[in-house]
This record gives structure tokens, sequence and C-alpha cells, in this order.
């Protein structure tokens, strides 16, 4: 807003010519959505614990330490995550620009799926909320309807394209088989970042690290000039959603004060289902939809050691870990939650240094 609103007279007052940067715009963003989180957050934490009680119900199922250690305390506070990435973007981006009202949209729509869930569960006294289902289909409807407005905006090949990694200005035309796998990669990435929410501060630290890198990707995929250096596609326009992943870490970061070791307050279904989609959307609009799988390979492993688990009880009736998902395994080992979430985040940043390397080994 700040950008469609003072630009125009940057004649008159050359300090808003600042607003054509894409940069300072990115670290407004940052900034806002962190001092946002710093001003809610606390006010936010004492409605949540009023309102909820109990906090959020534990997992029968789950590690018997969590009914003790985590009993109390409050979750939707990915609430707080949406209204600084809302309010920062809002401000600090360019709204005309198509991409940022999709991602936008769809970051809040699969959190209102999450709200509603964490509010079902929160009424029922279960850890059960919205079928899984009802989720499933109400997550790949919004996506299919994000795919095609991408593919609408961006237009041409390049709209219904998928581009291979390691290979320069390769791209794989998918036709309508586009719109499924954008919806896939939308709805799984929002599913594997809520797989992963298990333990405090164990997602989004994760998720701020993929944000920051596609905060980058988003940068040179939108500059004409960075974007034929590197071999990779150059997306008219996507660089404006380095402010939306700019507002993302900002809100991350904001949400991780909140819940680091021992948590004030859990993200819920609110937060992990919107901050997955975000991130996925991202992808699918940047033409890196494949690199997010390396970036974000540490929510795909959690995933993965869920549907091994699965599969392996069905078809013999043995587990192959302790507990799924892969953090519940460690924890099951004797290994304390601090030690757990401080190696995943260390692995969330190796495989975001490998991801990030394909831009340039190409």
């Amino acid at each position: 807003m700040l950008f469609n609103v003072l630009y125009p007279f940057a004649d008159q007052v050359g300090l808003f010519n600042l607003f054509r940067y894409i940069t300072f715009r990115t670290g407004g963003a940052v900034l806002t959505a962190l001092v946002v989180s710093f001003v809610v957050g606390p006010s936010l934490i004492r409605w949540l614990r009023a309102r909820q009680g109990e906090g959020q119900p534990i997992r029968e199922d789950g590690p018997q330490s969590h009914r003790i250690k985590k009993k109390g305390t409050p979750t939707m506070g990915g609430t707080l995550i949406l209204l600084a990435l809302s309010i920062a973007t809002l401000l600090w981006a360019d709204l005309r620009s198509g991409y940022v009202w999709v991602v936008l949209l769809i970051t809040l729509g699969f959190g209102g799926i999450g709200l509603i869930d964490d509010y079902q569960k929160l009424t029922r006294r279960s850890s059960r909320g919205l079928s899984g289902r009802m989720k499933l289909l109400l997550q790949t409807g919004m996506a299919l309807a994000a795919a095609g407005c991408i593919a609408l905006i961006t237009g041409g090949e390049l709209g219904t394209g998928l581009a291979i990694p390691f290979f320069k200005n390769l791209l794989l035309p998918l036709g309508p088989l586009f719109f499924v796998l954008a919806a896939f990669i939308m709805v799984g990435s929002s599913n594997a970042v809520n797989l992963t929410d298990g333990l405090d501060g164990l997602a989004i630290v994760p998720t701020m690290i993929a944000g920051g890198c596609f905060l980058l990707i988003a940068y040179l995929v939108g500059n004409a000039i960075f974007a034929n250096y590197l071999g990779i596609p150059f997306v008219p326009g996507a660089g404006e959603l380095s402010v939306f992943c700019g507002a993302l870490v900002g809100a991350s970061l904001g949400f991780l004060w909140f819940n680091a070791p021992p948590a004030m307050v859990f993200m819920g279904d609110t937060g992990s289902l919107s901050a997955g989609g975000a991130l996925g959307a991202v992808a699918v609009i940047t033409k890196h939809e494949l690199v997010l799988a390396v970036i974000g390979g540490l929510f795909v492993l959690e995933t993965v050691s869920v549907i091994v688990q699965v599969a392996s009880f069905k078809l013999t009736g043995k587990r192959v870990f302790r507990m799924a998902p892969l953090h519940h395994h460690f924890e099951q080992k004797g290994w304390e939650e601090p030690t757990i979430v401080i190696r995943f985040w260390i692995i969330a940043v190796i495989l975001a240094l490998i991801g990030l390397s394909t831009l340039k080994l190409r």
C-alpha cells in the first residue's frame, strides 16, 4: 500500500523513491511483521489462554511426557503469524500484483481451514478436529483455484510449465497436468508442515529458513538480468513475492519468540497449514516446485516417516519407527526435546543450502 500511495509522489519527495526498490520494501516487511508480533503477541496469548482454559488437547497416542509438559498451553497461535504477515504484506507490497493476492489468499484460506480444525478440537476437547477427508477436500479446492489464477497471470507455456533443476532454461510443458501438480504441491506442503509441528519451535524455524530461501529465489526469478545469468525461468512480477516472503520471515521470527521452549503458545493447524500453503504457492509461482522438496526437505522427511509407518503397520503389522512423525521416534529413544529441535534445525539449514545451490549448478 505504501508503494501505491507514496511512490507516485517520488518526483516531489525524493525519499519516496526508496519504495521502488523491492529490497527496501522487503526489509520493511520483515521489520513490520516482527514489530506487530511483539506488540500483539502478549495480549493475544493472554486472550487465548483465558478463552481456552485447559489449552490444546494433547494426543492420547503421542508421547506421554507431553501430557505433563505441554498441558494448558493455548493453541491457535497461528493467528498471530497470519495477522503480522497480512499487515506487513498489505503495507509494503505492490497491491497491483496478482501474485501477491493469490499467495496471500491461499495463505489465509488454508489458515481458515486450520482455524476451524483447531476450534473443533478445543470445543470437543479432543485431538481430532475436521476429518482428514474434509480438510483435503477444502485444501484441494482452494489450491486448484489458486493454480488456475497463477497460470492465467503468468500466461503462455511458462504458466503451465515445470522447471527442472540443474538444467538451464529447461521447461517441461505439463498442460492440464500443471493444475494437478500445483495443487498437490500446495496441499502437500501445507500438510507436511502440519506433521512437523509437534515440538516447541520445531516447525517455525524451518518455515522461516524456507521463507528466506524463497525470498531470494523470488527476487532472482523476477529480475530478467539475474534470471538470464543463472539460467532460471524469468517470471515477470514474481519479484514482488520477496516482500511477502520477507513478511513471512518476520512473522515467523516474531512467533518464535513466544514458541521457543518452553512454548507460551502453539501455532496449531491455523499456523502450520497456512505457512505450508504459502511456501507451496510461492514455489509454484517462481517455478521452483522441485527445489521446494529440497529446501523443505525436513518437512518431506517427517511426512515420509508417517507414510512408511502407516504402510508398514498395515502390510506387516510391524512399525519401522518407535513413533511417527520422526521427531517422536527420537523422543521415544530418550533424546531431550531441545536436542531434537536444534538438530532438526541444523538439518533444515543444510538442506536449504543444498536447495539454493541448484540456482548456480546448471
